[in-house]
């Protein structure tokens, strides 16, 4: 047998997204290369290790069982690497992080140089709704979380980044007088919420009760791209952080109705448990967030302080 490492990644990816399209998507490469090296790397056993049916890729036991030690395989590599980095005092090992869906607008500005300068960090970042944000971070199962919304149950430890501020939004071709009261403007069209869960929700509803505006028509969506999308195609309107809107509002698809107590501010910041003990790339990216956060902001948020 003459397998390579690369046809290892490939089919493990393809047994862990069930699919070859997926797979290429996440290893950045073609659907032709991924499904050719999947051929060359299959034709070397003589059992099967994926069988199609229908449209989709079915992954057979023995190449489940060649996946685990596929998996194995690549862990011992990555160890290697982590081994060689090391012995050049070079930073290695992972950074888990989990943040809220809206959070991704965000954090990927505050690592991509960090993870640019330590090549042997690997990075983790799961994006979800705050509910599971917060239980990944009180099951200590992640270094850090991103929230806009501080958990009041957990003893927490926190630094903040950057301001978060939350409209009405509507679509351009919906007509709407500046000052009117929110409660007129909502009666005819939905309010579109997120899901259960969602700290953009939590936000919002605080808003509709302390403002006693009645929500006539309702719907829940469970993305911010769906809210998004919904509001484009005209369904109806939502309260939405700024951060997710900025190329639909530079193209003007997409409009911030300017009512009374809004925009409502939070803050995104990256929380930790109280006392928890960081590992050396844990301290070193906190550093680098201290010394270096409020030059991020500048550069790559400014068009943030127009609204």
């Amino acid at each position: 047998m003459n397998y390579t490492l690369n046809q290892l990644q490939i089919f493990l990816k393809i047994v862990q997204t069930k699919s070859v399209t997926k797979a290429s998507e996440a290893l950045h490469l073609t659907q032709p290369a991924v499904s050719i090296q999947l051929k060359n790397f299959q034709d070397q056993f003589d059992i099967p290790l994926t069988e199609v049916i229908g449209r989709r890729i079915h992954i057979t036991e023995f190449g489940r069982e060649i996946a685990e030690v596929a998996e194995k395989i690549i862990e011992q590599v990555h160890a290697i690497n982590y081994k060689t980095l090391a012995y050049k005092g070079q930073l290695t090992g992972k950074l888990k992080i989990s943040i809220v869906s809206t959070g991704k607008y965000v954090m990927p500005y505050f690592l991509a140089d960090f993870i640019k300068t330590h090549q042997g960090i690997e990075l983790f970042m799961d994006v979800t709704n705050k509910n599971k944000v917060v239980e990944s971070l009180e099951n200590n199962e992640v270094d850090f979380a991103l929230v806009s919304i501080i958990p009041p149950a957990l003893k927490v430890e926190k630094l903040d980044l950057l301001q978060n501020k939350l409209f009405l939004v509507s679509d351009t071709q919906t007509q709407i007088k500046k000052g009117v009261q929110p409660v007129n403007i909502l009666k005819d069209l939905p309010l579109i919420f997120r899901e259960n869960g969602s700290g953009t929700r939590q936000t919002m509803e605080r808003f509709i009760e302390s403002s006693n505006i009645p929500v006539l028509k309702k719907m829940e969506l469970t993305s911010n791209e769906a809210v998004k999308q919904a509001i484009l195609a005209g369904l109806g309107y939502s309260i939405m952080p700024l951060i997710g809107i900025k190329n639909e509002l530079q193209d003007k698809q997409l409009q911030i109705i300017r009512v009374k107590g809004l925009p409502i501010k939070t803050t995104w910041s990256l929380i930790w448990l109280k006392g928890k003990r960081h590992s050396p790339i844990s301290v070193s990216f906190l550093d680098y967030l201290k010394k270096e956060k409020q030059q991020i902001v500048q550069e790559k948020f400014s068009w943030y302080e127009a609204y």
